[in-house]
């Protein structure tokens, strides 16, 4: 609002200083940054970000493969502490560290893409885990669990947010200039009042003072 109050300074007055002129310009410099300059900035940042997540679930769906596994039996506590093969590769992936706390722990053996057979401690699909329960984990070409790929709507949502943040960042950018550029401009005409007042002041109200 107050950028928009700005603009009107332009309106010939014959009170208007030259700061007041260029106080519009500013202002109007600040609103051309939020309704054009902002949106613009978002738009090719939402892009940018929503072009390399597309490329990172589209490499991702070509390295994960979702493959069955039996439930052999629940996890004692010295399987879940011990290493094992999966527990590795749980360890390198984000989203497989935070799912597992959250859900019972079962041993399971399953059958790589590339033919090999593993066995390993897993997060439980279902509750309670029943031997012999069949499920499907996520893993890479060799075996290794790892986290499910990225969907690309989710991409499509992050890189949404992205561009608005970007958006909104050059649109507070501008206005925070535009305040800065005001409050040194009034800083200024404060400064040339008193300077004004000083040398008129003391004569003030005398009579042939021209006041």
């Amino acid at each position: 609002m107050r950028t928009a109050m700005g603009v009107w300074r332009w309106r010939r007055n014959p009170l208007r200083r030259p700061t007041d002129l260029f106080e519009a310009w500013v202002a109007f410099a600040a609103l051309v940054c939020v309704l054009v300059v902002a949106p613009a900035v978002g738009w090719v940042a939402g892009r940018q970000v929503d072009g390399t997540l597309q490329q990172a679930a589209h490499e991702q769906r070509q390295e994960r493969h979702l493959v069955p596994a039996v439930v052999v039996r629940p996890a004692a506590d010295s399987d879940a502490d011990a290493e094992s093969e999966p527990a590795a590769g749980s360890a390198t992936d984000p989203s497989a560290q935070r799912t597992a706390p959250h859900r019972t722990q079962i041993v399971a053996v399953w059958t790589a893409p590339d033919g090999s057979s593993h066995r390993g401690t897993v997060p439980a699909a279902e509750e309670p885990p029943r031997p012999g329960d069949r499920f499907r984990i996520w893993t890479d070409a060799r075996g290794r669990l790892v986290g499910q790929p990225l969907d690309p709507s989710s991409a499509v949502f992050h890189a949404g947010m992205a561009g608005l943040a970007a958006a909104i960042c050059v649109a507070a950018l501008g206005e925070t200039v535009r305040r800065l550029v005001v409050r040194r401009l009034m800083h200024r005409r404060y400064i040339r009042l008193d300077r004004a007042w000083a040398a008129t002041g003391p004569d003030w109200g005398r009579a042939g003072a021209g006041s």
